[in-house]
């Protein structure tokens, strides 16, 4: 039995070709409703649990960048890395092959595993700054992997609008010609000046003789949205009387591979898997560690 078959009904799910087209051209897509309503809910109640402390494991050692939200942080906008190898009931949703088989037809690849997973809480208080992600795109933070394919789906536990402060793409940002970054780039963007990063995008914009157009995710229920991984993307506050609750699930193309990129110190680029995965045959880390890179999807 091939454990990433899909059902009639879930083939009817995937991206058309118009759709995989659409993508190509703008950075990002709303999907049709990948979850129920029940899985949905099933879903939120592993997270429930997870914030009250239920671990299936821990990870062996601690990531130098690692995010990683406790209580008594307190009521900011909250990161929690790694959750699908921590938690086996949100592993559980993550790993649904039909999450990898839209992935795989975007990305136009013949397999998608999970590069990372990010749990967020943003706390319905309108003005709690942390709540606020400025603009940035993701590969600046994995500079150190080979792909330009990876991509982002973000899943929301409820409705998200731009009350909730839901994800905001940069239309067709992610075909631009960049300019301006540095090393800062691959640092993650709650260590970087949101003032710069504004700065950056208005001038790649500029840089390559367009306009910045900002398109709000509204996702219903059950729905992802997913977006490239050179495609600028950022969020408000949330303005609501609820948690704004979802999961980053960052996806890699099987051909990803960790890569030297060095940065300007002689240092090289690093990711929090390089001091977690297992190593190549040549020392390098395995950002294909099934471990903490799990496969989603193979076709």
């Amino acid at each position: 039995m091939n454990e990433f078959a899909l059902t009639e009904r879930e083939r009817a799910l995937l991206p058309t070709d118009d759709e995989v087209r659409f993508y190509a051209e703008h950075g990002w897509y709303l999907s049709k409703k990948l979850f129920s309503d029940d899985e949905v809910d099933e879903l939120a109640a592993a997270v429930d649990r997870y914030y009250a402390g239920e671990r299936s494991r821990l990870l062996p050692t601690r990531p130098p960048r690692l995010a990683y939200w406790t209580p008594e942080h307190g009521d900011v906008q909250r990161h929690n890395d790694y959750v699908h190898y921590e938690s086996d009931p949100i592993a559980k949703a993550l790993l649904k092959p039909l999450i990898g088989a839209v992935a795989a037809r975007l990305a136009e690849a013949d397999e998608i595993r999970v590069f990372q997973s990010t749990l967020i809480y943003k706390p319905p208080i309108a003005e709690e700054p942390s709540n606020v992600v400025p603009w940035h795109f993701d590969k600046h933070y994995w500079s150190s992997s080979s792909s330009d394919r990876m991509l982002t789906a973000f899943i929301p536990f409820h409705d998200c609008d731009e009350e909730l402060g839901t994800i905001t793409m940069v239309d067709g940002s992610h075909r631009w010609e960049e300019v301006g970054s540095d090393d800062s780039a691959t640092k993650h963007f709650a260590e970087r000046d949101p003032d710069h990063l504004e700065n950056l995008l208005t001038a790649n914009a500029e840089h390559n003789g367009t306009t910045v157009r900002k398109i709000p995710m509204i996702i219903p229920k059950g729905h992802l949205s997913f977006h490239h991984c050179r495609t600028y993307h950022g969020s408000g506050p949330n303005r609501s009387t609820r948690p704004r609750q979802a999961i980053s699930l960052h996806l890699q193309d099987g051909d990803n591979a960790y890569r030297e990129f060095p940065l300007s110190d002689g240092n090289l680029a690093f990711y929090n898997h390089d001091s977690l995965v297992r190593r190549t045959p040549d020392g390098k880390p395995d950002y294909a560690d099934p471990e903490f890179c799990p496969p989603v999807w193979r076709s």
